[in-house]
């Protein structure tokens, strides 16, 4: 999965028709289970524009956007965030999230 600054992911937020950013941060135990899970999003959906990057560097971001907590995935439909997810329970419920 490419790693993606803010300005790229608000780029592709904006002109893609969905687009994906995962938000982690590296000593987070979910957080390494839930990249194994976008690692095989990435696979099975590249067709989609999936960006990441480590929450430390990009703190802005949790300010503006409100996230709650890592992980985190922002699901952008037409230039707006249809969805956040927090909780990544398996990778067909994050396929059916995506759609």
């Amino acid at each position: 999965m490419e790693k993606w600054t803010r300005e790229e992911w608000e780029h592709q937020k904006e002109n893609a028709p969905q687009a994906l950013f995962y938000l982690y941060t590296p000593f987070c135990g979910t957080c390494q289970v839930a990249s194994k899970m976008m690692h095989v999003i990435r696979e099975m959906r590249k067709d989609l524009p999936i960006g990441q990057a480590d929450l430390n560097y990009i703190e802005d971001i949790a300010v503006d956007y409100k996230i709650e907590s890592v992980p985190c995935l922002l699901i952008a439909e037409n230039g707006r965030i249809k969805e956040k997810i927090y909780t990544f329970h398996s990778i067909p419920h994050l396929l059916e999230k995506i759609g």
